[in-house]
């Protein structure tokens, strides 16, 4: 046996397919939304996330269908986009549900309360968001949300947000 740096489950490159190889060139912010309904809280890591500039402004994402907090979202039509800030990648892979977080995501991290959902409190920036379709079309496998933009918080100029390219955080 020896030990080497190879992903073991990693197909050769030649065998790899190349739209996902496309995506992994690019960089994608890496955000949570949040949603709550009186004591009911929910979230979701999302990193297909662009920012339309207009009037209204809008955030669109892909979203995956199944996911609670879609269903929240959907009820609620409210919604906090934290945006991460860098070395924050462990909150990023509970919130996709493929981390632990015993007693829930939100025990991980450091939460305050919003109408819109919990906020996490050293995000980079935050953004209130308005859904504008609780039942929108598909893009590829996920749903093609889009959300007016309400609010935006920019704590300040130093902070780094966090970056997901070549499935590694940066």
């Amino acid at each position: 046996m020896s030990i080497h740096s190879d992903h073991p489950f990693l197909p050769p490159r030649d065998l790899r397919d190349p739209v996902r190889r496309l995506r992994g060139l690019m960089p994608s912010p890496v955000t949570i939304w949040t949603s709550a309904d009186g004591t009911t809280r929910d979230g979701w890591t999302i990193s297909s996330v662009l920012v339309a500039d207009g009037e209204p402004a809008e955030l669109v994402a892909l979203v995956d269908e199944d996911s609670d907090w879609w269903t929240l979202f959907r009820r609620t039509g409210l919604a906090t986009v934290n945006v991460l800030p860098h070395g924050q990648g462990w909150l990023s892979d509970v919130f996709a549900r493929v981390a632990p977080s015993p007693g829930g995501p939100f025990r991980t991290g450091e939460w305050s309360d919003d109408p819109r959902g919990p906020r996490l409190v050293h995000a980079a920036a935050w953004a209130g968001v308005r859904l504008l379709d609780a039942n929108p079309g598909h893009a590829g496998w996920g749903l093609l949300v889009r959300a007016v933009i309400e609010s935006v918080e920019l704590p300040g100029s130093d902070v780094e947000a966090l970056v997901h390219r070549r499935g590694r955080y940066q």
